[in-house]
């Protein structure tokens, strides 16, 4: 029996047309992972980006020359040497945080766009460190950094890339600069330790002054704390000579203090004056101490 030749060609153009198909699917299947981006040119010219995971492409007729990282990407920077507004010399030491927001612009844009970052980067720092002075540098580092975000943000969003942050991370200054900035710190210190004295000073002496008032319109608020200063003072236990002026005790009413001090002074003043001797002369029992005030010394 034999074969039939339409038939047999039949058979072979399917297997062809299989084994074709297969070839053309593998052949147009992509890949690309979670955080990639690729850039599709159908013959030169751009149609779009895929990704991420599998996708299919037109043999010969679509290519990706470009897979893009969409992760944020972190670069140092260091400004050496690089003068300030007031003329210091310093070096900045700076962190670059950014990422790719749009693959189409990034590739088509800009040749090398990391490459474009980091140099507008270096301009932007160079820029804001000269228009700026040494103690703003040192003081005011965050809204430095948030200067410096936004004109490097604005700068790179053409080129389809987003700056996340930039942050001033070290700031060298010289050794001769950084004992003239320490000497000012401890000046400045010194300064404001007096200004805190001085207004201490004044609010002290302005309550005091409206305590005396106090004291001046309610004089017994004026004999309680008298009572309360002797009370604190015998509440020690230890024997303290104590000075109260008359006009106090009168204050204080303290009539037996007085009526003391009083009845002390009274038998001093009635004992009769004794008439001094024709040679003028004292009596020696009046010019010698008594013998109980100063004991005899005997030697041993």
């Amino acid at each position: 029996m034999g074969t039939n030749p339409g038939a047999a060609f039949g058979t072979a153009f399917t297997v062809i047309l299989i084994l074709l198909v297969v070839v053309f699917f593998f052949a147009s299947l992509r890949m690309c992972n979670e955080w990639e981006r690729k850039v599709v040119l159908r013959l030169g010219r751009y149609t779009g980006v895929r990704g991420p995971g599998i996708f299919l492409l037109m043999p010969f007729v679509e290519t990706t020359p470009f897979t893009l990282d969409m992760r944020v990407t972190t670069n140092n920077l260091v400004a050496e040497q690089t003068l300030t507004k007031d003329g210091a010399s310093v070096t900045v030491d700076t962190i670059v945080y950014w990422r790719v927001v749009d693959a189409g612009r990034a590739a088509i844009q800009v040749a090398n766009y990391s490459q474009a970052v980091m140099g507008a980067a270096q301009v932007a720092l160079r820029d804001t460190i000269g228009r700026n002075d040494l103690a703003t540098l040192l003081s005011q580092r965050r809204e430095l950094d948030q200067q410096l975000t936004e004109v490097l943000d604005e700068q790179t969003e053409p080129w389809g890339i987003k700056v996340v942050s930039v942050q001033l991370r070290d700031i060298k200054v010289p050794e001769n600069l950084q004992d003239a900035l320490s000497r000012m710190a401890q000046a400045e210190r010194e300064r404001q330790a007096r200004v805190i004295l001085g207004e201490s000073e004044v609010a002290v002496a302005q309550m005091f002054s409206e305590a005396g008032e106090i004291y001046r319109t309610h004089p017994t608020a004026l004999h309680l704390r008298g009572m309360n200063m002797l009370y604190e003072t015998m509440r020690t236990g230890t024997s303290t000579v104590i000075v109260v002026p008359s006009s106090a005790l009168e204050t204080m009413n303290l009539g037996a203090i007085s009526g003391l001090t009083a009845g002390v002074a009274a038998p001093a003043q009635s004992a009769p004056a004794r008439p001094l001797p024709s040679d003028g002369q004292p009596p020696a029992a009046l010019s010698q101490p008594p013998a109980s005030i100063v004991p005899p010394i005997r030697n041993p």
